[in-house]
């Protein structure tokens, strides 16, 4: 998948991005997703207008009063995938409505009884005090209508709590606007469409399947509004390099079941010339595999270079000196402030070939791989055998609260073979025991051995960072590394 980064509404961004995708797909042995596909799998349009659906029910109505019962049902199903499209809000709901009632009135005349019910339902259960138009609705199918709305009212509800990233977003099912989160609602059990919106920001639109007696949502806005598919699949950044980036487009790979992502930007430097540059990530590890670019001047990107940078994008490699990369430092030639020039040659005798992979992954000059292999085991151990430990610290808590319990139980220092509770209180501890042992045992040998590695292996300028985390509650607890390894 390509995507940009940066000015989503700039049209030189988006003109190279446009060619720079093309010379990828043009190639046969390149699976990409189109920009097509792209839009269509996040932010699906409706093909036709709101006019245009609304003679689309008209036609529907005509065929169910001239008693041709099926060819309404099948109009209106084709109405209903498309209204489901539409932009959230009052008009999408009203049409909406339209579409619901007509069906229910139209499986009334089929015999269909069950499918009836459960297209007013569709209108009931999100707005439980509609009323029909007497003009329209015969006296039986209102009453009928008010009877599945007693139903709903009686209706064991699931509480729904949604959660977005930014406070205040108006909250949508099914095109219905229900209030702003945080909020929590009662709903009948059921498919909903979802969707949230913040001004211009919308969420990606979703179905959720609302059951069980509570349900959780929460819906990253900020990032899902910063994705956009027209006119070209863009991440909107004001720096199109920054790591956050990257990461929402790693999350966007994985939404659309891609492999890689490629994410193209124009970087415009202080001084120096201007680049368009492209990162390849790996979704599923989240890793930087390369990055290479070429210089750029004007709406259109010569195309020799966009030749160039796809093939290094996909193999690693260019046969072109076009695409290049900085391999002395770890830095591309534009984060360096006068770091090209503009004729193409380098200063301060940076590396410009186009390299095989990022230099981040590679090792410093004259620092063995063992050394550095040896100070990050050291770490590793050390950051085990302090979770380890800290979880001994949890348990023995937990073992604390269990013998408190048993000790109330005892009967003159004597556990009853009758109490079967204060058999289990004392089988945990046996358990807890165990595991207690085994913490202490093994993050002290952790500890210990983390300790030889670190005073055998010299000091790093730069030590990964490793994290350790504890958390518990009532039923239990976790450690947790992190790191760069």
């Amino acid at each position: 998948m390509v995507v940009a980064s940066g000015d989503c509404t700039d049209a030189e961004l988006g003109g190279q991005t446009k060619a720079f995708l093309d010379t990828l797909t043009s190639r046969p042995e390149q699976d990409a997703l189109s920009a097509t596909e792209f839009g269509e799998r996040l932010f699906p349009q409706s093909s036709k207008s709101f006019e245009d659906l609304q003679r689309q029910l008209e036609a529907a109505q005509d065929h169910f009063y001239e008693g041709r019962n099926s060819k309404a049902a099948q109009v209106i199903d084709e109405a209903l995938q498309q209204i489901t499209r539409l932009p959230v809000g009052d008009p999408r709901w009203k049409l909406y409505v339209d579409a619901q009632l007509l069906h229910g009135l139209n499986y009334r005349a089929l015999g269909k009884a069950k499918e009836s019910d459960t297209a007013f339902r569709n209108v009931l259960r999100l707005q439980p005090d509609y009323e029909l138009d007497p003009d329209q609705f015969a006296p039986s199918v209102r009453q009928g209508f008010d009877k599945l709305r007693r139903e709903l009212e009686q209706a064991r509800k699931v509480k729904l709590s949604v959660k977005s990233t930014q406070p205040t977003a108006d909250v949508y099912l099914d095109g219905f606007k229900v209030g702003q989160t945080p909020l929590t609602v009662e709903v009948v059990a059921g498919t909903y469409d979802i969707t949230l919106a913040k001004g211009t920001t919308t969420s990606f639109p979703r179905q959720v399947q609302v059951q069980g007696t509570d349900m959780p949502l929460l819906i990253d806005v900020a990032y899902e509004g910063s994705v956009s598919a027209s006119p070209f699949p863009c991440l909107a950044s004001r720096n199109g390099n920054d790591e956050r980036t990257l990461s929402h487009a790693v999350r966007l790979g994985g939404t659309l079941g891609v492999e890689e992502v490629i994410v193209v930007r124009l970087e415009r430097p202080s001084s120096g010339p201007k680049w368009f540059a492209a990162t390849v990530l790996n979704v599923e590890g989240g890793q930087k595999l390369r990055e290479g670019g070429f210089k750029t001047q004007g709406l259109d990107a010569p195309g020799e270079a966009l030749s160039a940078l796809v093939d290094f994008v996909t193999t690693g490699r260019s046969p072109s000196n076009l695409v290049v990369m900085n391999n002395a430092n770890g830095k591309a030639p534009w984060e360096q402030a006068g770091g090209v020039d503009r004729s193409g040659g380098s200063q301060g005798g940076m590396d410009l070939s186009a390299p095989n992979r990022l230099s981040e992954g590679e090792e410093t000059a004259g620092a063995p791989g063992s050394t550095s292999g040896l100070r990050v085991a050291s770490y590793v151990a050390l950051g085990v055998g302090a979770a380890a430990l800290g979880g001994a610290g949890v348990v023995r808590l937990m073992a604390q609260k269990d013998l408190n319990e048993l000790e109330a139980r005892l009967d003159n220092g004597r556990i009853l073979s009758s109490d079967r509770e204060a058999l289990v209180l004392r089988d945990s501890l046996a358990q807890k025991g165990n595991v207690l042992t085994g913490l202490l045992v093994g993050g002290g040998a952790a500890v210990a051995t983390g300790a030889v590695l670190f005073l055998l292996s010299p000091s790093s300028t730069t030590p990964p960072p490793v994290s350790v985390g504890i958390a518990a509650d009532g039923d239990g607890a976790s450690a947790t590394l992190s790191g760069s390894f």
